[in-house]
């Protein structure tokens, strides 16, 4: 509704038509993909985003998680996951903290990069919950550890869920914009 308020106040109410963008998860089906390597910070991750799912109306049949051993791993698991046919989206939630060696460019650009080709490749969204951080204080930050501090999971969730209802909507031309 705040994408259609802003649309009609920039653009005019009338000036063009827009594509429905609902955020229910009722009657979609979930994959969801996490790293075991830093376990703390990605078992918060996960319970953001299943809470969030939930909260959305997924079941709780519907949300499936497949654990992989680490960040690198979770491109592979994911195109399966999406290539199979039995999900509307796919979530992928892991963790990458900076070390003292380059590790850490080639581990983030390959699940970047990874990510972004199998959503391009299969056309299933593919929400990227992938923190890259400095340090642990800032991934569990970001995991939402801290009173009031916002959960990435549950925001890669939130992104699932809009695009799997966004994307049937956009093989048609899009609706009125009232």
């Amino acid at each position: 509704m705040a994408a259609r308020a802003t649309v009609a106040r920039f653009v005019g109410k009338d000036a063009m038509k827009l594509y429905p963008t609902t955020c229910n998860a009722t009657g979609r089906r979930f994959a969801v993909v996490v790293s075991r390597f830093n376990h703390l910070i990605t078992s918060r991750l996960l319970e953001g985003c299943v809470q969030e799912l939930r909260d959305r109306g997924a079941a709780e049949d519907a949300v499936h998680v497949a654990w992989v051993p680490g960040a690198f791993e979770i491109p592979p698991a994911a195109a399966r996951l999406a290539a199979s046919g039995r999900y509307d989206a796919v979530v992928t939630l892991g963790v990458v903290i900076r070390g003292g060696t380059p590790h850490f460019d080639y581990v983030c650009r390959a699940v970047t990069d990874g990510v972004r080709e199998l959503a391009r490749d299969t056309g299933v969204p593919v929400a990227f919950g992938v923190l890259t951080c400095d340090d642990v204080d800032q991934a569990l930050a970001r995991a939402g550890a801290g009173e009031g501090e916002e959960n990435k999971g549950r925001e890669a969730a939130q992104a699932a869920v809009e695009m799997a209802c966004l994307g049937p909507a956009l093989d048609a031309p899009p609706g009125d914009a009232s």
